[in-house]
């Protein structure tokens, strides 16, 4: 009876290891198609976020191909392309969005990983400024407590670049609106509000500035997914998260969590591919 069950043992953690494996190496396309008050045109854009260098093929051509197939209007970035890590290597981050402001408008707002590179310039060295002024030069928009109007569809986007003490491990800093507004404004009357903010924790904060959409990633899709318990464990090293991937509601607010596309540290995705998302707007 005891062989039996190291034996079931054995084989559940090999099937765990071969879904690994394969969950690690592969993405899926989800689309959200969102009808929306305010909003002058249909718009489609795809997003990115927590890519974390991964390489889907060699330069990463099958994300790349898979992006261009969705023939979105822009490409919205939710941060974490990079990894904050010594020796410093962002080729892979560096090269995709280099290729895809080639061919589409790409709105980029920082991470974790891309804030700490940039504030902490003793541990990082230069990194984080070459990497920002070659993706500037390929026309590449970023959106550091900043905004831009898509006039033509009615969109105001921000982009949210909250401090280091909005990511501590084990517990949750303690976001108002006061501190969203001191970073960013309040949201443009009349248009259709976008805010770009990659930890998904402070949603509800979000959706008391304005925010009419909200885009994040940061959370891997809680690394393992379990039915109905959903993302196991998030960054912060907080059980089975609250928002761990997909589409929530806050009042008349949306955010769509997007599971990212790639890992750090410990490079897990179980029952948890990469995902890259498509989102389709519509007039109400």
């Amino acid at each position: 009876m005891i062989c039996f069950f190291i034996g079931l043992l054995c084989a559940a953690a090999l099937i765990l290891f071969g879904v690994m494996l394969y969950d690690s190496n592969r993405f899926v396309t989800v689309e959200y198609r969102i009808r929306c008050r305010g909003l002058k045109r249909k718009y489609r854009f795809v997003m990115l976020s927590d890519l974390h260098n991964k390489c889907y093929g060699k330069h990463n051509e099958r994300l790349f191909a898979a992006i261009c197939a969705q023939k979105p209007e822009s490409v919205l970035i939710a941060g974490d392309m990079l990894t904050s890590r010594l020796p410093e290597r962002f080729g892979p981050a560096l090269e995709l969005t280099e290729r895809l402001a080639e061919r589409f408008p790409v709105y980029y707002a920082n991470g974790n990983h891309e804030y700490r590179m940039k504030t902490d310039e003793e541990c990082y060295g230069t990194g984080y400024v070459r990497y920002h002024d070659e993706l500037v030069k390929k026309g590449v928009v970023f959106l550091e407590n900043d905004s831009v109007c898509l006039s033509e569809a009615g969109i105001r986007l921000y982009g949210a670049e909250i401090g280091k003490e909005y990511y501590q491990k084990m517990k949750q800093g303690r976001m108002t609106v006061s501190y969203l507004e001191s970073l960013i404004g309040r949201p443009e009357k009349g248009a259709y509000n976008i805010l770009i903010a990659h930890n998904p924790d402070y949603f509800p904060v979000y959706a008391g500035w304005g925010a009419d959409l909200v885009l994040s990633g940061h959370v891997h899709g809680g690394i393992m997914r379990l039915p109905v318990l959903g993302g196991v464990i998030s960054p912060s090293l907080r059980l089975f998260p609250k928002y761990d991937g997909g589409c929530f509601r806050e009042g008349e607010s949306t955010m769509i969590l997007g599971r990212g596309l790639g890992s750090h540290t410990v490079p897990i995705r179980i029952f948890n591919p990469g995902e890259l998302i498509v989102v389709s707007l519509e007039p109400e």
